[in-house]
């Protein structure tokens, strides 16, 4: 207790002295201010303690907030994998309903980046010895490069800040730094911290930056760097994805084991993986965020047993799921048992599907509604209650990862899925209810935040996968890659192996295109190429990195203008459940005295058949209006 408490008095100090000169002037020189409280090695551990916040700030799309819709999911809402389920829940991209803004918009030099700034100022002079004074700079690099890989991807060339500036700085005023300039730094800062972060576990605390969170990160920015520089014609990409395949292979020998879970459900492994009590020593887990009981609780799973989760899958992603075989939908020989039932569209589907949309069933309600229930009278109902497990109590916190049939925090039961509206708990629009978080052994009140399972911020799944898209990319992809990197993945999810010869123009048909000129204009994905991206998307999804990936890949507009649509209905159906039919020859719905006898549930008009549609410029975010304002040498990005 002693120590906590000399660390956050540090904490609070610095934290007052740092950004008022004033108080630096005028503080008695026993108080603890930036020029005194940097000397012992504590001292620049509780200062930059505060810079873990980067892992719980939404600014950074692939962080956590205690709603997952209002942190991870969103960046999979905005890459139209994802849909909101209220009427006026439209994509903004789609319908270039995107503000322009007049500040914030993630350009931000000064919350984390001025503390990192400051704590480096002060290493040369403390009373560490040199292996410590290169593992807080070490450190320092991390999280300024973590933040600065954001900034890049959101604005492309931004300002080089790499001290503390006072407000009559040159540099507050000078123009932006060219991306690759700037990308540059960012991975030279990031491989001298590989070489000399120190391990001091024992100082630190566990589950700490170290060198494996150094290169996690290494990977995620060169494969991200050089795929955008390829596909947005920068040119100067092999280096960033030759280091990509670097760092990513050393992971890959040091975290050889993907974890396998411990219910007993197809993929347990990749669904227990979001919603487990302690994910420390979790096989392949490198760095994750801790919740603890009556200490730092969040709500994500809560929120997914309410009426208030308003995240939804459209027909056109469930698509995108493989079967159990390894073969997509539309593939002549796939097996595919049509989408015309929800039972029959989720049959032999690649298992990680039913850790993400809840699987169809029906029971009947018991005593009180949830005391009790039971199996309805026909066999069919419980397809994927066998398969998921049953719900034996509905209680509240009950037993297990996931089970079948869900209930709301309260216990009540939800007797059936689909289950379709907007108002109730566990209801969706499309019949596609997201339900990645939900877990049945949390305890959930109507507080909300009180769930502690812990969740992943850099694992190996997704190394294998940046391994695997930078070894296409380089040319070196061949069936030995896919074996070490998608196919273990693939392995654990019960999914037949990618068998890379097989893989050929026509082996998914309904495959994407890549847009180098914009809209205009569409290349067909090299097949095999498609389906290591595929792979990406169906892992990491709900995870924040769909809005990274469609715009690096070049490919935002196949994704984000494709008509969301839900499940397939009879009109009269759809009729008793207050909503319409999609009709694909107009776009739009086809309302109550259309001729449509059954099809697609209707969310929200074609945006393309209205005019609108994925904007060029929306692949760079807007710089704030008034940060141009104040600094007339900041240019704006092309088309704001």
């Amino acid at each position: 207790m002693k120590k906590l408490f000399i660390s956050l008095a540090i904490l609070a100090g610095i934290g007052l002295s740092g950004c008022n000169d004033s108080f630096l002037e005028k503080a008695p020189v026993t108080d603890l201010t930036e020029d005194n409280a940097f000397n012992s090695y504590d001292n620049f551990k509780a200062f930059m303690w505060p810079c873990y916040e980067m892992f719980t700030n939404n600014t950074i799309r692939t962080s956590f907030k205690s709603y997952a819709q209002d942190g991870s999911y969103k960046a999979d809402l905005d890459a139209g994998y994802l849909e909101q389920k209220y009427e006026s829940g439209y994509n903004k991209f789609a319908y270039q309903t995107v503000a322009n803004v007049a500040s914030g918009n993630g350009w931000d030099f000064k919350s984390f980046i001025r503390r990192i700034n400051i704590m480096l100022s002060h290493i040369d002079d403390s009373s560490m010895t040199e292996e410590q004074k290169n593992h807080w700079r070490a450190v320092g690099y991390f999280f300024h490069s973590y933040w600065y890989m954001e900034l890049i991807d959101r604005f492309g060339a931004v300002p080089w800040v790499d001290q503390v500036l006072q407000e009559d700085s040159p540099e507050v005023y000078g123009p932006r730094m060219d991306r690759k300039e700037v990308a540059d730094k960012v991975l030279e800062r990031l491989k001298w911290a590989e070489e000399n972060i120190g391990n001091f576990t024992s100082e630190d605390g566990k589950n700490t930056i170290n060198q494996d969170c150094v290169r996690a990160a290494l990977s995620r920015f060169t494969l991200r760097e050089g795929t955008w520089r390829k596909y947005h014609e920068l040119g100067d990409y092999e280096k960033y994805l030759q280091e990509c395949v670097r760092v990513s292979e050393l992971l890959m020998k040091d975290y050889p084991i993907l974890y396998k879970g411990t219910d007993n459900q197809p993929a347990a492994g990749y669904g227990e993986m979001w919603i487990s009590p302690d994910l420390e020593g979790i096989p392949g887990v490198i760095f994750y965020k801790s919740y603890v009981e009556n200490m730092n609780e969040h709500s994500m799973g809560h929120v997914e047993h309410t009426s208030s989760h308003y995240v939804e899958m459209s027909h056109n992603t469930v698509n995108l799921y493989l079967m159990k075989n390894g073969k997509p939908i539309m593939n002549e020989t796939s097996g595919y048992h049509g989408e015309k039932d929800m039972y029959a569209e989720f049959r032999d589907r690649d298992p990680r599907l039913y850790h993400t949309v809840m699987p169809p069933y029906k029971v009947k309600s018991g005593k009180g509604d949830y005391e009790t229930w039971s199996y309805t009278d026909n066999p069919a109902d419980r397809e994927y209650i066998d398969i998921m497990g049953a719900n034996t109590s509905c209680s509240n916190p009950g037993v297990g990862m996931k089970r079948l049939p869900g209930q709301n925090w309260g216990g009540s039961l939800v007797s059936e899925i689909p289950r379709l509206g907007t108002g109730a708990f566990v209801t969706c629009r499309s019949g596609y209810y997201v339900w990645k978080h939900w877990s049945n052994w949390e305890k959930n009140f109507n507080n909300g935040a009180v769930n502690t399972s812990d969740k992943p911020i850099f694992k190996i799944e997704e190394v294998l996968l940046n391994e695997a898209e930078a070894k296409f990319e380089l040319g070196a992809f061949d069936q030995g890659v896919a074996d070490k990197t998608i196919n273990k993945l693939r392995d654990r999810a019960g999914v037949a192996k990618m068998v890379v010869a097989e893989i050929n123009e026509s082996f998914d048909p309904g495959r994407g295109k890549y847009y180098p000129k914009g809209n205009d204009s569409g290349i067909m994905v090299d097949p095999v190429l498609w389906e290591i991206r595929r792979e990406r998307i169906i892992e990491l999804m709900g995870e924040g990195f769909g809005f990274y990936d469609v715009r690096r890949w070049r490919m935002a507009p196949w994704f984000v203008n494709q008509p969301a649509i839900g499940i397939w209905m009879s009109k009269d159906d759809a009729t008793k459940n207050n909503m319409t039919l999609y009709n694909p020859s107009t776009g739009y719905s086809d309302g109550t005295n259309g001729s449509m006898t059954e099809g697609n549930i209707f969310l929200f008009n074609d945006p393309l058949k209205e005019g609108k549609g994925w904007l060029e410029k929306y692949y760079l975010y807007q710089i704030p209006t008034t940060e141009i304002l104040l600094n007339p040498e900041l240019e704006q990005n092309p088309g704001w």
